[in-house]
């Protein structure tokens, strides 16, 4: 008669437990924990496999209900409370009637009782698997212990052999659990012997693998046999083991173009027959990562309305209408295209004008990630297109560096101070740049690391620089240049209302109730402590009048801390610069010239003096080339026309020339001086004193034809900042005057001109 017993339940984790052998596990979970506490009075369990063995929190669906009922031999004691096991099967049961008592599963065990089948069909199988038992043990791979061996020898019940044979083979946690289960002897000697046939088939695969291992290895070379042991496997199973499966998966899934897939899969093979600790192996494996890592066409979505767009560009800056207008074009073509090559944009303007900072906003206008990248001082081409992978510790370029830090196809990338990009023996970077900011090009570019195409057609790419002339012109004609002058006096005052004393306020933790600049202090900063074209040091300023307001709110005494015109040198000391300081009268031999500098616009005052000698001419103020021949045309012209001006023509016979232009510790360079030096010479020469509330800009020729120039528009605002309201241009210069701020339209008055005899008609006191 079948036995029945009430029992507490263990289920244990990818492990079956059968009849008529020894097994010994740990448990600690605390259902398990109480079942053993149950079982000290029986001293059984009913022992399960449990389904999914990831789990800890567990119920009745979870567990096997077919297990094996099992005698306790012994228990001993772990750390962290958990016990050690040692149990005897006795047989195979059934649980029913399971319910959950006292912390744990309990269910009667019902026996289950195996139906012997035709005898004839027993023995047979009987036969069958010891046959398969004797060439798995001659095989002598160690499937069988000697102790198992030499019990299965004695074992005359087919059950029995078949629960012992089970246990011992590695036969999967499924397929020991289906001979568990099976209440037929036949069909359990049937699945025992399909296992046995199929651990034979391994033998032989193993047999053959060594076999070839044995004939192509050294056998004084122990990590050789072993790498070719692994190969032999690899070639035999076709199984790349589980790291090479994850990868294999990975690259399948990905949304990598066709022709990356399959040079990743190609890569994964080779990894797949390297030994994990060769150094190749880990280059391929950072290789792959780097494939699956990048974006090949996760896009972020572009801001839907235009008028979202513009006012997320008017709230970060103010002015910039150039860029501003630039970006509202971009997008609205890009709306009713639904796709367009985007366009490579180059901010060219003084620092601290805004151009990195307006390329972030532009970034956050079009709803898109932003990527920087300085290439101030980058010299090695590989900074662009990367090393390739056989080098050691070789890497990607900084481009595609950027596109995995992005994320996606299409953020904004900004290339910042692309002007002062330098070449050396490792390459010359603005070279490799050809191909990036090439929209017909950089669908396709390549980097020596990845040794794929990737696409950046759909990134916009913007560029900024202090100047153009140091930027190979191979790379500027594939950019779209948008110039930034300087702000004007009352654009200055804007940002800083605007902007600047707000950012600084918080940076400083002040509110605006506790500091307080007025107008004139404001207005004060711009002329008399920060003479430049962008708004740096203003902000600098700002931050030196929060810091002090700091200080003085520390110790309580006040509640607020205004600054004036008054405390304004106390504050921040004397002032810096006078905007009258080089205009106070007219001079002989001293006209006022404009010169453009990457820094923004400038005065330049040249000085003439002449004295007895021998006709010689002297050019002092490190001074270039172009600017030392421009004074030798203007004195050749004036000297050519001296008598038109009533200059005796022997003076130039017996005088010298002495031509200076002050700050001599500055480079200067550039033909716009021409006239102004035209004037300081004709000056010296006839004593009489240009005017001035004049300045002047201009390339002068022999024929004393006055040509245009560039950079109208800084020198437009050099001469507004210091005072100067008339300023003389060259009558082709006309056309540019639309760029020019319009306050500095309305209270400059320009003097085109096509000779210089108009110029000094118009600057020379008396001509």
């Amino acid at each position: 008669m079948a036995n029945s017993q009430y029992l507490p339940i263990i289920a244990i984790r990818g492990r079956v437990v059968f009849p008529h052998t020894s097994v010994t596990f740990d448990v600690g979970r605390s259902i398990s924990l109480a079942a053993l506490k149950m079982a000290s009075k029986t001293a059984c369990l009913f022992v399960c496999a449990q389904r999914d063995s990831a789990k800890d929190e567990i119920d009745e669906s979870d567990i096997y209900p077919v297990g094996t009922v099992v005698a306790i031999r012994q228990i001993s004691k772990l750390p962290g409370g958990n016990a050690r096991l040692q149990c005897m099967g006795l047989y195979r049961a059934v649980a029913r009637d399971i319910s959950f008592n006292e912390g744990t599963f309990t269910a009667i065990a019902d026996e289950l009782v195996c139906r012997q089948g035709d005898p004839g069909l027993v023995e047979a199988y009987m036969r069958t698997v010891r046959a398969c038992e004797e060439r798995i043990t001659d095989g002598g791979e160690g499937v069988f212990t000697p102790s198992v061996t030499v019990a299965l020898k004695k074992i005359t019940d087919a059950d029995e052999y078949v629960d012992v044979c089970a246990n011992a083979m590695k036969i999967p946690f499924e397929g020991k659990q289906k001979i568990l289960e099976c209440p037929v002897v036949t069909e359990r000697l049937a699945m025992l012997n399909s296992f046995m046939e199929n651990e034979i088939e391994i033998m032989g695969y193993e047999r053959k693998i060594k076999a070839r291992v044995r004939e192509s290895v050294d056998k004084n070379q122990k990590e050789y046999y072993l790498r070719e042991q692994l190969k032999a496997i690899h070639a035999e199973l076709g199984d790349d083991g589980e790291e090479t499966d994850e990868l294999e998966e990975k690259i399948l899934s990905s949304d990598m173009p066709e022709e990356v897939k399959n040079k990743a899969l190609k890569e994964l093979s080779r990894m797949s027959r390297m030994q994990t600790s060769s150094p190749d192996y880990n280059v391929i494996r950072i290789y792959l990562d780097w494939l699956l890592d990048l974006p090949w066409t996760n896009a972020t979505a572009d801001t839907a309305k235009l008028s979202d767009a513009v006012k997320i560009l008017n709230k970060d800056h103010y002015g910039l209408e150039k860029i501003k207008k630039r970006i509202t074009e971009y997008i609205a073509v890009l709306q009713r295209t639904g796709g367009v090559n985007a366009p490579i944009l180059c901010f060219v303007g003084p620092p601290g004008v805004g151009k990195t900072s307006v390329a972030s906003s532009i970034a956050r206008a079009l709803g898109r990630k932003f990527v920087r990248m300085s290439l101030g001082g980058v010299r090695d081409e590989a900074e662009i297109r990367g090393h390739r992978k056989t080098y050691v510790g070789a890497m990607p370029g900084r481009i595609i560096a950027g596109m995995k830090k992005a994320g996606t196809v299409n953020p904004v990338f900004l290339f910042d101070e692309v002007d002062k990009i330098s070449a050396d023996m490792r390459g010359d970077p603005a070279d490799a740049l050809l191909e990036v900011l090439d929209p017909a090009q950089n669908n396709t570019f390549q980097d020596r690391y990845l040794e794929v195409p990737y696409d950046l057609s759909r990134v916009l790419f913007i560029t900024t620089a202090n100047t153009l002339e140091t930027i190979p012109a191979p790379l500027r004609d594939r950019m779209e240049i948008i110039e930034l002058g300087g702000y004007t006096h009352e654009e200055k005052a804007e940002i800083a209302k605007r902007y600047l004393i707000p950012k600084k306020l918080q940076a400083n933790g002040l509110t605006k109730s506790e500091l307080s600049i007025s107008e004139g202090a404001l207005n004060t900063i711009i002329e008399c402590y920060t003479m430049e074209a962008g708004v740096r040091n203003l902000e600098r300023k700002i931050d030196a009048l929060c810091r002090r307001a700091a200080v003085e709110l520390a110790d309580g005494k006040i509640k607020k801390f205004s600054v004036t015109e008054k405390n304004l040198e106390d504050i921040l000391g004397a002032k810096r610069y006078d905007k009258d300081e080089k205009l106070r009268r007219d001079e002989v031999g001293a006209a006022c010239g404009l010169a453009w500098t990457a820094y923004g616009g400038a005065t330049l005052i040249i000085e003439v003096s002449k004295m007895q000698g021998k006709g010689e001419v002297l050019l002092t103020g490190k001074l270039g080339d172009v600017m030392k021949e421009s004074a030798r045309a203007a004195i050749s012209y004036i000297r050519s026309n001296c008598e038109d001006y009533g200059i005796d023509v022997s003076a130039f016979e017996t005088t010298d020339i002495h031509v200076h232009v002050p700050e001599g510790a500055t480079p200067k360079d550039g033909p716009s001086a021409g006239i102004t030096m035209a004037c300081a010479i004709l000056s010296a020469f006839t004593g009489k004193p240009v005017k001035s509330s004049v300045a002047m800009t201009g390339e002068i020729t022999l024929r004393g034809k006055v040509l245009p120039i560039g950079g109208l528009k800084e020198k437009a605002l050099a001469a507004y900042r210091t005072g100067i309201r008339n300023v003389i241009i060259p009558e082709d210069n006309e056309r540019d005057l639309d760029e020019i701020p319009q306050t500095v339209r309305e209270n400059i008055n320009f003097i085109p001109v096509s000779d210089v005899d108009t110029v000094f008609r118009n600057a020379i006191v008396g001509m």
